[in-house]
């Protein structure tokens, strides 16, 4: 009798692999939600307090929102898929607190262009609304932040590069992800710090001192990871 009892137990309590990974699913898409209405709510609270003009097309706001949200997506990318396949726990953790941290933002953003009656997607080359010289950072060559020379955004992975990530296995998997992230955030970073330096659209400002803050920790730790591993960022 307690034979059975136990083994119901333990039907009850064990919980399959994929039942996990639609739950993580779903957390992941609440969040995103979550982003856009608290992206939508803001940005009609402020218009309803200030009499500037809703950012258009080509706006430093309006470009920023489109870019970032596709710069934000492939670090969810290159995150999703370190989260399911590595083995080291510190590592897999990272990976969730990107993709969770970053779709939120995603969600905040894509709120606004709702709002602002802009398309996800800008129409053309990105990078368009840096109009100015981006100041030189670590790990990103100058030919990056130029548009013209039909360049990815800054600190962005190729093809090339995420294949690669997709072939390797075990800690050179891990090494090389940790490398990658920090030059996408590297990125990142640099595009936020312009955003805040040429907008004064408060809603924006507060997205990007955020988006500075937490990738700022995240680069932190993740240069610790590479040293404790006896690994170099990629070079510039």
């Amino acid at each position: 009798m307690s034979s059975e009892a136990g083994l119901d137990t333990d039907e009850v309590t064990e919980q399959p692999t994929w039942s996990r990974w639609v739950i993580i699913g779903g957390t992941l898409l609440a969040v995103l939600l979550i982003g856009a209405t608290a992206g939508m709510f803001l940005t009609r609270a402020i218009d309803a307090s200030d009499t500037a003009t809703v950012p258009a097309r080509g706006s430093v706001e309006v470009g920023f929102a489109q870019d970032m949200s596709t710069h934000h997506l492939q670090a969810v990318t290159m995150a999703g898929i370190v989260r399911d396949r590595t083995t080291d726990v510190e590592i897999k953790q990272l990976a969730f607190d990107i993709e969770r941290t970053q779709l939120e933002q995603v969600g905040r953003m894509k709120g606004w262009l709702m709002l602002w009656d802009q398309p996800e997607q800008p129409i053309g080359a990105p990078m368009q609304w840096m109009t100015e010289p981006m100041p030189g950072h670590d790990g990103m060559a100058p030919s990056s932040v130029n548009p013209a020379a039909g360049a990815l955004m800054p600190g962005m992975a190729t093809d090339k590069e995420l294949s690669k990530l997709r072939s390797l296995s075990g800690s050179a998997f891990d090494v090389y992800f940790l490398q990658l992230m920090l030059r996408h955030h590297q990125g990142g970073t640099a595009m936020a710090q312009y955003a805040a330096a040429h907008s004064n659209v408060p809603a924006l400002k507060a997205l990007v001192n955020s988006i500075i803050t937490s990738q700022g920790a995240e680069m932190d730790q993740i240069k610790l990871m590479l040293s404790v591993r006896n690994a170099q960022p990629l070079p510039a």
